[in-house]
């Protein structure tokens, strides 16, 4: 293995051609000799450089469809030989093998066929064989190749090749053999997920995960924490996918708060009205619809202002500067919406810590999904919680029903509980959260504690009773005993909704009747931990 070493002859095989000629150009001006396959090859000759096709190095024809073409030894003999071994050299001197120093190869667009729906057939088509092989050869060769699998590397590339007089250093070709090696990885990644669920196997024996590097994090959630953000290569509206127009670089925190502010209100249709979510450390603590944008901010922010305090803020439609001089008025960290007028832009200009994300529309909450977790020794994975209910679905089991002032609170209400941490509760008037308990131990608890931040918004807006007075109340799960619905009922909501399923249901329903309540079940549960 050596430091340095000169890249005299390369092999191009790509499918993205996106710098292609440029590259090609570069080389051959530094004396590089081509060797190409198919449309690549065809791409460069028509640039007018001269190139040689691997089909005249291998003796054979591309054949099958192409699906056999690089798959011989005078390809990877000359990837794989070790340059400081005589028996290798002995080995390409008596079969012809010539070396290559240079490999860049890109993949068949396997995973942009998932995603613009391809059948089966095609998706097996797009299965890429020799690529991988290639790059993986090439890879472990590393101590005397340079494998290029992103277009990003060719500025590098030449950049390193500049910098040493046509050589590459040790230090660049690992960076590289890392990449490549990780690329190829995401590739078969992609490619047994897509058979895991064309196979309808929900729990295949293996399962692999891949990301792309997005950003760099100053750190995690703490500072002595190291920390990046992957993408996952889909395109679904949200954080990974936003465009920041302002403010400082996001950190490990706030991308995982954005991102919860963000499919939380995505849960409400712009159709149906303008909606406002504010997120403080993962959870809801302000939630409302409104006539307008600006009074759907007002109404979540005086669900508690303390907590907003800093927090994210998502909105379901595009910011307008009204809006935007409202929010302005206290610190946030984000705001993300799908897009910004000019006036919001504007304002929010003023405010440079504050960080301006704009999608191009809201994220899909029926879309599946998977969600993972780390544990030790291992991962979760589950489907993404997608979970819908709608009125008629619902099952009344006191003797009274909600009526529909009632009933229109209590699906807004378990549409927030849903993005609200176990013990989750959530109460709910005219559309818009009055109190939230998160996160605690005892559902119980989550109900005095909702009902408490209630009493304090009261007396901070002057208020002569809470606003939970006449509210509804959303369990995300079943009540184990009637304590905590009757915390619920002293604090004055009149209507609750949760699964139901518990041992003593019939308790809780004669309690909610005894109190005047109405209550419904769900037979759907939202644990969020």
């Amino acid at each position: 293995m050596t430091d340095h070493a000169p890249i005299t002859r390369a092999l191009l095989s790509v499918s993205d051609k996106t710098g292609l000629l440029e590259l090609g150009q570069a080389l051959a001006a530094r004396g590089v000799e081509l060797l190409s396959t198919g449309g690549t090859a065809k791409a460069l000759r028509e640039a007018g450089l001269a190139v040689r096709d691997v089909a005249e190095v291998t003796g054979f024809p591309e054949m099958m469809d192409g699906r056999v073409k690089t798959l011989h030894p005078m390809v990877h003999g000359g990837l794989l030989a070790l340059r400081d071994n005589p028996e290798h050299q002995a080995a390409m001197q008596a079969h012809g093998i010539g070396p290559i120093d240079l490999l860049v190869v890109n993949l068949y667009p396997f995973e942009e066929t998932v995603a613009r729906g391809g059948d089966y057939e095609d998706c097996v088509e797009n299965i890429d064989i020799g690529g991988p092989a290639m790059i993986r050869a090439a890879s472990k060769n590393h101590g005397f190749v340079t494998v290029v699998v992103d277009v990003a590397d060719y500025a590098p590339l030449l950049a390193e090749l500049d910098a040493h007089n046509g050589q590459t250093t040790r230090a660049f070709r690992q960076r590289l053999a890392q990449i490549a090696y990780a690329r190829t990885a995401a590739y078969d990644a992609a490619v047994s997920t897509w058979l895991a669920g064309a196979i309808d196997d929900a729990a295949p024996r293996r399962r692999a995960f891949a990301g792309t590097l997005a950003q760099t994090l100053r750190y995690g959630e703490n500072p002595h924490q190291a920390a990046a953000f992957y993408t996952d290569g889909s395109d679904r509206p949200g954080v990974a996918t936003a465009r920041q127009v302002q403010g400082k670089e996001l950190s490990y925190n706030n991308i995982n708060d954005t991102d919860a502010a963000f499919e939380l209100v995505s849960e409400f249709a712009p159709a149906d009205g303008p909606a406002c979510a504010i997120i403080k450390h993962a959870n809801p603590c302000g939630v409302a619809r409104g006539a307008t944008l600006l009074e759907a901010y007002k109404h979540a922010f005086d669900c508690d202002r303390t907590s907003a305090f800093g927090g994210i803020i998502a909105l379901n439609q595009p910011l307008d500067a009204v809006t935007a001089e409202e929010i302005a008025e206290i610190f946030t960290e984000v705001v993300i919406a799908p897009g910004a007028d000019a006036g919001a832009m504007s304002i929010f200009a003023k405010k440079k810590n504050l960080r301006l994300l704009l999608t191009d529309g809201l994220a899909d909450p029926a879309t599946a999904g998977r969600m993972i977790k780390q544990v030790s020794g291992g991962y979760l994975v589950q489907d993404k919680d997608t979970g819908h209910i709608a009125a008629g679905d619902l099952k009344v089991v006191t003797k009274r029903a909600p009526d529909p002032r009632e009933l229109a609170d209590l699906l807004f209400a378990w549409k927030v509980a849903k993005h609200v941490k176990s013990n989750a509760i959530v109460y709910v008037k005219d559309e818009a959260t009055v109190g939230v308990g998160a996160g605690q131990m005892s559902r119980v608890d989550s109900c005095r504690i909702a009902a408490r931040k209630a009493v304090d918004m009261a007396e901070t807006l002057g208020l002569a009773a809470p606003l939970t007075q006449g509210s509804v109340v959303a369990s995300d799960a079943f009540f184990p005993f009637a304590d905590g619905l009757m915390t619920a009922a002293e604090a004055g909501a009149t209507a609750i909704i949760q699964p139901g399923g518990s041992m003593r249901d019939d308790e809780v329903i004669a309690a909610a009747d005894a109190a005047g309540l109405a209550m419904v079940f769900t037979g759907m549960r939202h644990f969020r931990h």
